[in-house]
């Protein structure tokens, strides 16, 4: 029989008053794509991080090539050639990329040719359709070229067991198809390959075994050959989804936001929106897809007030809105969910209530202007908790213990109950499991209903034909196409995400077809 490279025995993860994985048994061989799947707190990225020497087991034990291994750091799993890129970002802000993909590395010794290790890195990210500026500090980066950094340096490492937390969040279908082509070539030549992801199409197309946890515990193996993909949703969430929320028809009104020819730069002087015009209507979701660091970030934050335009024209139901500050738009009823959802959409030290009435806190029925009624704003917290369906143990507990998607409940109850007139929300769902994917497109698809026009930045593009009226694809700073939602073309605008029209004839023939 086949001696596998990976054997994790009777694994056990306890943390205090938290069992996170309860005897878990996992194989991985040769060859080999692994796909790990389950909710957000089921014990995944827990098992790969002590695979990965990032956690001692509490029992249990590990083999690589037959040989027990006890990892006592990460450097320790790098040395048996196994690396990962993790969920949260391990990357130091103020250094370069090409400087975090140098930390740790011990070839060159004393010296290190910088210019040399900037070339690798170039090759790398030509390779496997990773496009990033290794002179780029990493704070300048939006969240997914950090992605995009991670990945590239577990590719750096040459490791050959690869742990890859939701890899493809940053690609379009065309990087994609490299990526995975790429991944089944390091698999063909020997590697594991341990592929951590929610999207269900990719285990279908790229894993040879996938293995479900549910709340610290193994509850299923299915084989390429055998996969259902009912009976992993009812593995991963212990009852069935109903996967395609509900949409009601809904009248499209009169233009919200319309932008003309604006332009801005990005956290690096350099133009990160480039004469975009676009608008969008009341009870209306545009959908806007394109890879991370075409100007994303740029264009919520000049609808938010948050960065400055150096050109154009920005009109709140035709009256313009150039240079208003971030409260005067809050009042105007602009609402804004970052990428980030812990970072800067919430305050991680806060707890529920204080960051629920960050945006109400001057409101009359809450004490006023000097002195808050903390038990009116507790009582309206909870509230919003039970209204949205927030998992957590006590108002009171910072927010930064809470997973993943109850902070972006949390954070989309506190924008959703002001009413707003337009939302912008960005990569609404990332890193979340299927679950709290499906509440979160609920509440989206309500607040459409409602009446409120919605800009939706996603990089998946399940979910934009999922949930747009209309889709624009953002290239360079730019809207390099547009489709009605009873017209999309996935192929074309895959091709107009990678740039592929543009720099064939220009935005005039992309827009033309």
């Amino acid at each position: 029989m086949k001696e596998p490279l990976i054997r994790m025995t009777n694994i056990v993860k306890r943390f205090p008053g938290v069992v996170a994985n309860d005897r878990v048994n996992l194989e991985v061989y040769r060859g080999e794509i692994h796909a790990i799947l389950g909710e957000n707190g089921s014990g995944k990225s827990t098992l790969m991080s002590i695979l990965a020497g990032l956690y001692k087991p509490t029992e249990g034990t590990m083999e690589v090539s037959g040989v027990e291994r006890k990892f006592r750091s990460p450097r320790d799993a790098i040395a048996c050639g196994i690396g990962m890129v993790h969920q949260h970002f391990k990357l130091v802000e103020p250094f370069t990329v090409a400087e975090n993909l140098m930390l740790g590395q011990r070839r060159g010794g004393m010296l290190v040719e910088q210019g040399k290790v900037a070339a690798e890195i170039r090759e790398l990210a030509d390779r496997y359709g990773l496009a990033v500026d290794p002179d780029a500090c990493i704070w300048q980066l939006s969240v997914g070229e950090k992605q995009r950094v991670e990945i590239l340096r577990l590719l750096y490492q040459g490791s050959r067991v690869l742990i890859l937390d939701e890899p493809t969040a940053v690609l379009t279908p065309q990087e994609t198809s490299e990526l995975f082509q790429n991944l089944r070539r390091m698999a063909d030549d020997g590697c594991a390959i341990l592929f951590i992801t929610h999207k269900l199409n990719e285990v279908e197309s790229l894993s040879d075994r996938v293995t479900v946890l549910r709340s610290g515990k193994v509850v299923g193996t299915q084989v390429r050959a055998s996969l259902d993909r009912k009976a992993l949703v009812n593995m991963m969430v212990g009852k069935e989804l109903q996967v395609q929320p509900v949409r009601k028809s809904t009248r499209i009104g009169e233009v919200v936001l319309e932008l003309k020819a604006a332009s801005a730069l990005n956290d690096m002087g350099r133009k990160g929106l480039d004469e975009l015009s676009l608008s969008i209507r009341s009870g209306e979701i545009y959908g806007l897809a394109g890879v991370a660091g075409n100007g994303q970030r740029d264009l919520a934050e000049v609808i938010a007030g948050l960065r400055p335009m150096t050109g154009g024209d920005y009109l709140l139901d035709g009256e313009s809105a150039n240079g208003l500050p971030p409260r005067t738009l809050i009042e105007k009823g602009v609402s804004y969910v970052p990428e980030d959802r812990l970072g800067m959409g919430l305050v991680p030290d806060l707890n529920a209530v204080e960051n629920l009435m960050l945006k109400d806190y001057k409101k009359a029925e809450f004490g006023g202007r000097w002195l808050l009624d903390y038990q009116k704003l507790s009582d309206w917290a909870t509230g919003l908790v039970q209204e949205y369906d927030v998992k957590l143990s006590s108002l009171l507990q910072p927010v930064k213990l809470m997973s993943g998607g109850n902070l972006q409940k949390l954070l989309l109850a506190r924008e959703i109950t002001r009413q707003p007139k337009l939302m912008v929300v960005l990569y609404p769902v990332r890193g979340l499991d299927i679950g709290a994917i499906e509440a979160v497109h609920r509440l989206l698809i309500g607040l459409r209903e409602s009446g409120a026009a919605i800009l939706l930045v996603s990089e998946e593009l399940e979910e934009i034909v999922k949930l747009s009226d209309r889709v624009g694809v953002l290239f360079g700073g730019k809207i390099v196409g547009e489709f009605p939602a009873d017209a999309l073309d996935l192929e074309q605008i895959g091709l107009l995400m990678a740039g592929a029209d543009v720099q064939a004839g220009g935005e005039d023939s992309a827009l033309s077809r």
